[in-house]
């Protein structure tokens, strides 16, 4: 699997090339800035590129916007946004395409496991948020809020769907059955109005629901 990383600490984008390296990926590119990432892939698209949220020159959404290019203009190439800080206002724009985009936090790359397995994931056409994240957005609750029709358990599952588990990494999380969590997901589904789609889009509808709701409660 070959990855490109867009990340403007030396010290950071070497650590992140050599934990993939030793894991067995293919390392095409380690470029500095935004400008740099682009270049490198449209040249030679990799599997999967893991961009630093804020990088030169201005150090605010140069991440963010090189991430949108890569999914409209090679749509076959993942993409791994990489923050040092919660930042979910950006998130609903970042997941709407769907399959292959992830959202993590820097402090993930420590738990080596863990990344390896969440960018294996999103390469192969998952999707994944930061624990972390999905743990804060579950805090904030309104009565207003889209989810309320939701139970605990139902929100529960959710937030394990916007992680990007699986029903069996749900089930193996919660110590449940599959059909009982099958079950909560249908519920999920039936709750938030989402309808049959031939695509298979259901559960990232419902995820995307689960994150605008984030969004509007953030900027509550």
């Amino acid at each position: 699997m070959r990855v490109a990383i867009a990340e403007d600490s030396v010290l950071f984008r070497e650590g992140v090339a050599r934990i993939l390296a030793e894991a067995g990926f293919e390392v095409t590119t380690l470029a500095g800035d935004a400008d740099e990432l682009l270049g490198a892939v449209s040249k030679d698209p990799p599997d999967v590129a893991l961009i630093d949220v804020r990088m030169p020159p201005t150090f605010t959404d140069e991440g963010l916007r090189a991430a949108a290019t890569i999914r409209r203009e090679w749509p076959a190439v993942a993409v791994i946004v990489l923050s040092q800080y919660v930042e979910s206002e950006h998130l609903s724009d970042l997941m709407v395409d769907g399959a292959g985009i992830g959202y993590l936090l820097k402090d993930r790359v420590t738990d080596l496991d863990g990344f390896i397995e969440v960018v294996e994931r999103v390469a192969s056409g998952g999707s994944a948020v930061d624990p972390e994240v999905v743990a804060r957005l579950l805090g904030r609750q309104r009565a207003e809020d889209p989810l309320r029709a939701l139970s605990e358990r139902e929100r529960e599952v959710l937030a394990l769907m916007a992680e990007g588990l699986s029903n069996r990494g749900i089930t193996e999380r919660l110590f449940v059955s599959q059909k009982t969590v099958e079950t909560h997901v249908r519920n999920i589904f039936t709750k938030l109005d989402i309808a049959e789609d031939p695509e298979g889009h259901r559960r990232m509808l419902a995820v995307l629901t689960y994150l605008r709701a984030a969004d509007g409660l953030a900027g509550a």
